[in-house]
């Protein structure tokens, strides 16, 4: 858990989860939610988004939207951050693969509620200066790896969940493979140039997969390693 306790920008934080839980509310059909968990709209109102972002995006960091962070990369709307982390159902015990590690805001929502927290980043310099932050806000409970996202983390299988925060054009393998029977993947799957679908991937108890498509989705590309 996080020791930062609330500073600037709270107004505007404690703001952004009410057009968020408007947009659960809007969005309730297809996602089958109709509110944010109490443990994920806790999160969303203690992360500090604006430690996220470059300083010059500071101003816009509570907007419900994506936001440039360097490396052509972005941190994702904040709307979709706390839906995938609703989707995957973290509970304090769990054990938790983040593929994308970005600026580490979605590593800090799920260390808000999950036990640990293992996060890939393939751009070394993204991924560097994530874990020292995450390490500077208090976040004891996530480890930061550099290398491909495909491939998962083998070492610390399986996972009680994953997600996935860059879109794949297919369900990698090795990541089902690392989910733990009952343990769910939250993915965009779909063309780098085009719309994708978020999709939910449980692992039933026998290994079987059920597959559930939520929304229609834009993010950045999956890029495998040894480019």
């Amino acid at each position: 858990m996080s020791v930062v306790h609330a500073g600037d920008f709270a107004a505007e934080r404690a703001q952004l989860v009410e057009e968020v839980a408007a947009l659960y509310v809007e969005t309730a059909r297809e996602t089958g939610l109709r509110a944010m968990s109490p443990a994920v709209r806790a999160a969303l109102g203690k992360v500090e988004r604006h430690r996220f972002v470059p300083e010059s995006q500071r101003a816009l960091a509570y907007r419900n939207h994506p936001l440039p962070i360097g490396a052509g990369q972005t941190i994702s709307q904040p709307y979709i951050v706390a839906l995938s982390t609703d989707l995957v159902a973290p509970r304090p015990g769990d054990k938790v693969l983040e593929v994308g590690t970005g600026s580490g805001y979605q590593a800090a929502m799920l260390a808000e509620i999950v036990s640990q927290v293992y996060s890939i980043e393939l751009i070394e310099d993204l991924g560097r200066e994530a874990a020292a932050r995450l390490a500077a806000l208090g976040y004891k409970n996530v480890e930061v790896r550099i290398g491909d996202g495909y491939q998962g983390w083998p070492e610390k299988a399986p996972f009680d969940g994953i997600v996935v925060t860059a879109a794949a054009p297919y369900v990698p393998e090795a990541l089902v493979a690392q989910l733990a029977p009952g343990g769910r993947m939250v993915i965009p799957v779909g063309e780098r140039h085009g719309v994708q679908e978020l999709l939910v991937i449980t692992k039933r108890e026998d290994g079987s997969l059920e597959r559930r498509s939520v929304l229609p989705v834009r993010f950045v590309p999956l890029v495998p390693g040894n480019r």
